[in-house]
């Protein structure tokens, strides 16, 4: 079995197609790699996407050649180092929803006040729909935060509170 050795976070765009996850999970096995973890959608006629794999040391510069190859066939793909080192502080994971009539700035607020509070974003994701009855564009979001141990949680709620009130939004915070 082989060492991994260079653990590397991708991101992939591209114009959606079949095949396209394909291509690039098939390069990952031909060199002997490991497909770790994903998040991948398609919007707008794109399709995008974030992996973590692992490549052994020994096939490494095979694989960076053979990456490029099908960032030639139109798949943009951005490559990284994994630097990810121990968290010091873990403190609580907690997540929450979003739902209210769509505007701009929803994700800005919320993410202001996170920012502010120095909780960071783990996982978001966001939609629009239709409202069954009226039709008008429904904003939907969930999200899955890491808040430090030090964080004001009842001032970081309030902080929340008060945004979906001026947005007139709901915000479940769990």
């Amino acid at each position: 079995m082989s060492v991994f050795n260079h653990s590397l976070v991708l991101t992939v765009l591209g114009a959606d197609r079949p095949g396209l996850v394909e291509s690039l999970a098939s390069l990952v096995k031909d060199h002997d790699g490991n497909w770790e973890e994903s998040r991948m959608c398609r919007l707008g006629g794109q399709f995008a996407g974030i992996v973590q794999i692992t490549i052994p040391d020994s096939t490494f510069p095979k694989w960076q050649e053979e990456i490029k190859s099908l960032q030639k066939s139109g798949l943009q793909i951005l490559v990284a180092e994994d630097t990810a080192t121990a968290e010091a502080d873990p403190g609580k994971t907690a997540v929450f929803e979003i739902i209210g009539n769509d505007q701009p700035g929803i994700i800005q607020q919320i993410t202001s006040a996170l920012a502010r509070h120095q909780v960071n974003v783990n996982d978001l994701s966001s939609e629009c729909s239709s409202a069954p009855w009226s039709g008008d564009p429904i904003f939907k979001a969930h999200a899955e935060v890491q808040i430090p141990q030090d964080c004001d949680i009842v001032k970081l709620r309030n902080d929340l509170e008060l945004i979906a009130a001026d947005l007139m939004v709901d915000i479940q915070f769990d």
